[in-house]
């Protein structure tokens, strides 16, 4: 078995919070994430969700602010929470919050000094996904993807690329268009270049455009997010998932920024959709 350095475990409603560290082929270096299992993984396999946070968080931010323990407890959910990206005094960095540490984009980088360790797609897609059905009783067959912001843009984006892995997709306040919004128009030649073809493959709007479908998304967007209009334009979204004739249930939740308290307060609306999809699946 890969080796898996447990940092914490902690009892809660139920189950079992836990943080864990190990060593990444994918990014070469040490990465630490979370997983919370619900009291009926002690009697069997459970379905499983993937969280992907955004700018600047690591696993914690959702751990301790997205209160999602509770509810996936109820349902019979196995929660993972990834880091953003990787992490150490060799990895490189920016000094701004949008490019290097803390803002990995879910991508593999192919420029350097970004190449060497930024292999984000690879390590959650592949790796991540290994290592979590080798230490934990994880349905493999029964896995949704969901995220905040960046994160969002990931989870659209790999279940875009992976529809048979990622069985459910919702997301809080994404990136759907990164490709033609300032956060991306500086990540994605940092990290891939300047051919913009290169970045389609990163772009949840460009993805669907190219031919990539899927059976369902669910969105919420508050609107009274400071970065609604100049980063995230949930509408392009709805248009290429509408040409596309994909269902896309999109709610504008009135009065809700883009902090965890909107996270924490449509969290058990986004589980209760995973469930919905997935328990089907595990039997």
């Amino acid at each position: 078995m890969s080796a898996l350095e447990i940092l914490s475990r902690n009892a809660a409603h139920g189950g079992t919070q836990g943080v864990y560290k190990h060593a990444s082929k994918a990014t070469g270096t040490e990465m630490t994430f979370a997983v919370y299992l619900p009291p009926q993984a002690d009697a069997g396999r459970c379905p499983v969700v993937w969280y992907l946070s955004g700018l600047t968080c690591t696993h914690a931010n959702v751990m301790d602010k997205g209160e999602y323990r509770r509810k996936a407890a109820e349902l019979g959910l196995i929660v993972v929470c990834p880091d953003t990206s990787p992490r150490g005094g060799d990895v490189a960095d920016d000094e701004a919050y949008d490019l290097g540490q803390g803002a990995g984009f879910y991508l593999d980088a192919t420029r350097e000094p970004w190449a060497k360790n930024f292999r984000m797609e690879t390590y959650i897609r592949d790796e991540l996904q290994s290592l979590v059905t080798e230490h934990f009783p994880v349905n493999p067959d029964a896995q949704g993807i969901f995220g905040h912001s960046m994160g969002g843009h990931g989870a659209l984006t790999l279940a875009l690329k992976s529809p048979d892995q990622y069985r459910s997709c919702s997301a809080f306040a994404p990136i759907v268009g990164p490709m033609n919004v300032p956060w991306g128009e500086k990540a994605f030649p940092a990290y891939l270049g300047d051919d913009r073809d290169a970045w389609r493959r990163y772009d949840a709007c460009a993805l669907i455009e190219d031919g990539a479908r899927y059976r369902e998304f669910l969105i919420d967007q508050g609107d009274a997010d400071d970065f609604l209009e100049t980063q995230l334009q949930p509408h392009r979204f709805e248009s290429a998932c509408a040409h596309a004739g994909i269902p896309l249930v999109l709610r504008l939740q009135p009065g809700y920024d883009h902090s965890y308290f909107f996270i924490s307060t449509f969290m058990d609306d986004h589980l209760a959709w995973h469930s919905r999809q997935l328990h089907p699946i595990s039997g």
